[in-house]
């Protein structure tokens, strides 16, 4: 978190500092229970509680909805400061503004299904993901076909099959699930209520992140009406230009780059404090640590200031944004990567300290290390540039 009274150059306006003082006073309720719910891997129910009290869970919610009606910009900034106190939660709330934000922008949704869900988040705090994620397939953005099927029945449809990496599954009361289209090449989109044929099985045992609730989901023949179909058979013309919402994506480096900078806080204090007898000063005023908090801040300034340049870029050319895509790969990639080396650095300069679990930095250590595997992952990302780099070339 950041410490009282010290300011930040990417807090532009007083909208913007009350949504860092909130998801500040969260992160710091949020980072006295997240070692428990790390050692145990269950889920913090009572840190969903406390963001659906304080609002949190609205902040992407349009304004016509009652909600705080983000940009990019505010949302990765908040959930950079809620990442300060606890990877695991603002990870998983990251999936659930994001997606509240992308239905937002694309309007992909019938009017009247989207409105109730909206109203239904305002209210009473529900929060939604899409779970695409599948044994056999991997990461949904490789372009695997899914194997959860969706047939035909009257007046809807049926939806058998199994997902993985189903963050927040233990409160879904409703979700959207992907599915190939029986006796069709077509993938299907429908949104789940959990009830009669949904199964959560608790298969969420990880190095890392271990908070998130991401276990599996089962669905056998559960039924979704033609009202709740949001992608069915009927589905947009090949060629169909899609409006561009990759930015709702940036809570994935935000969330990763704010465990790096809670790191890089931890280690910091302990810097300044840390006096072995063996020295007349704390171990901060020696050169070589001095040179490891320098390397810190290099990859901190480096990625934070490439992530909020790169979503007030997006907020503000709504033109550009289908050419932006490139850049909001390369912000996650450079966020992530440097999140590693911040945490990696931090341990150094605490020294064996840093493996015990009485302190922060070894969960932080094993978190950042997922954001690896958060899309885009890093081969795409850099294929990208390349092409990018020829075409310009070209």
């Amino acid at each position: 978190m950041t410490r009282p009274g010290t300011p930040d150059a990417f807090i532009r306006n007083e909208r913007e500092a009350e949504i860092a003082a909130r998801a500040d006073r969260l992160a710091s309720i949020f980072a006295e229970r997240a070692p428990k719910h790390d050692l145990e891997g269950s889920f913090p129910f009572e840190n969903f509680e406390d963001l659906k009290d304080s609002g949190y869970l609205k902040l992407t919610v349009p304004h016509t909805y009652g909600g705080e009606e983000a940009s990019a910009y505010e949302m990765a900034l908040s959930q950079e400061r809620l990442a300060r106190g606890d990877g695991s939660t603002a990870l998983a709330v990251g999936w659930h503004l994001h997606m509240m934000m992308q239905l937002r922008l694309s309007r992909a949704w019938p009017e009247s299904l989207y409105g109730q869900l909206c109203k239904d988040v305002v209210q009473d705090g529900v929060v939604i993901n899409e779970l695409a994620s599948e044994p056999a397939t991997g990461s949904p953005t490789r372009g695997g076909r899914p194997e959860t099927t969706a047939s035909r029945t009257e007046g809807g449809w049926l939806i058998t099959g199994r997902k993985t990496f189903s963050t927040l599954s233990p409160i879904l009361k409703q979700f959207v699930v992907t599915a190939g289209i029986e006796g069709s090449d077509k993938v299907g989109a429908f949104l789940v209520r959990s009830g009669l044929g949904v199964q959560v099985a608790e298969t969420w045992n990880t190095m890392g992140m271990r908070a998130t609730g991401s276990h599996d989901v089962l669905l056998q023949d559960v039924f979704v009406p033609d009202a709740e179909t949001i992608r069915g058979l009927e589905q947009p013309a090949a060629g169909t230009p899609s409006i561009p919402t990759e930015g709702t994506m940036l809570h994935i480096p935000a969330c990763y780059i704010g465990i790096a900078y809670g790191a890089r806080d931890f280690a910091l204090a302990f810097a300044r404090k840390h006096k072995p007898n063996s020295l007349t000063v704390p171990i901060a005023e020696l050169p070589n640590v001095k040179r490891q908090l320098a390397q810190i801040e290099v990859d901190l300034i480096t990625a934070r200031s490439y992530l909020y340049q790169t979503a007030d870029r997006w907020d503000k050319e709504p033109e550009n944004r289908a050419s932006l895509r490139t850049d909001l790969g390369l912000a996650k990639y450079i966020a992530t990567n440097a999140a590693v080396r911040i945490v990696d650095q931090a341990m150094r300069i605490v020294g064996g300290l840093s493996l015990s679990r009485s302190l922060p930095l070894e969960r932080m250590y094993r978190d950042v290390r997922a954001g690896l595997h958060n899309p885009p992952m890093d081969d795409i990302v850099l294929t990208n540039l390349a092409n990018r780099a020829i075409a310009e070339a070209d």
